[in-house]
């Protein structure tokens, strides 16, 4: 129990003293994490509209493959990756590996099928009418699919925290594809788990809290988003 109020005590004199290690940390956390969600999101989302409103042979199988990849372990993401840019691999060449690159593919592919999903229920939502009353009145099917996200915006802008927050969070593509590099490839999850099996518990602590605090103003935004889709939707 004294470890753990000096710890907590260490950790948050260490954040309040905006320590340059804790600080780079939470940085390069964001950085990926961000580059991540808005590439996936350019990605995942137009996937999940054409999956909403299209009719092909074998849509269910696709959709079933889809929420099955939202259960896809990290590490079985990091080894699939890891095959494809080490030095023996096909894009080995790249030297992609332990780079803050290589971590941005693996969380890219882990969160496109969360946002799809995430996606095609924000978008099945939306009345049937605003369709069929936007190509009544003459329009494209660009503006149509305008008037649809439009309408879905708040459902999709929580499908886009929520896949920053998966990422964010996560650990074991950061460690395989990442390394683990102070100051370049060291995330929060990476960082708090290198400091526990050095005995170290303060960073630890300090970047548990602020992990926290990110994850609870997430929840926050995503809680928002949601219920604000579900006023839209009403």
């Amino acid at each position: 129990m004294d470890l753990l109020q000096h710890s907590i005590q260490s950790a948050f004199l260490l954040l309040l003293s905006a320590d340059p290690e804790l600080l780079n940390i939470v940085w390069v956390s964001l950085k990926v994490s961000g580059i991540s969600t808005i590439i996936a999101s350019f990605i995942g989302i137009p996937c999940g509209f054409v999956l909403a409103y299209s009719s092909f042979y074998g849509k269910r199988f696709v959709l079933t493959c889809l929420n099955t990849l939202l259960a896809l372990p990290t590490v079985v993401i990091g080894l699939l990756v890891y095959s494809f840019i080490s030095r023996r691999g096909i894009f080995g060449s790249l030297e992609l590996l332990y780079t803050q690159k290589a971590m941005i593919i693996g969380q890219v592919i882990l969160i496109i099928p969360l946002i799809a999903s995430l996606s095609i229920a924000a978008v099945s939502r939306i009345d049937s009418r605003y369709r069929k009353t936007a190509l009544t009145l003459g329009a494209t099917q660009k503006q149509m699919a305008w008037v649809i996200l439009k309408e879905a915006r708040y459902g999709i802008t929580a499908a886009i925290i929520a896949a920053f927050g998966r990422v964010i969070a996560e650990i074991g593509i950061s460690m395989m594809l990442g390394g683990n590099a102070k100051g370049f490839t060291r995330t929060m999850t990476t960082a708090m788990a290198l400091e526990y099996d050095k005995g170290e518990f303060v960073l630890a602590v300090a970047l548990g809290l602020t992990l926290m605090s990110i994850a609870f103003a997430i929840n926050l935004l995503f809680h928002f988003f949601q219920g604000r889709d579900g006023i839209n939707v009403v």
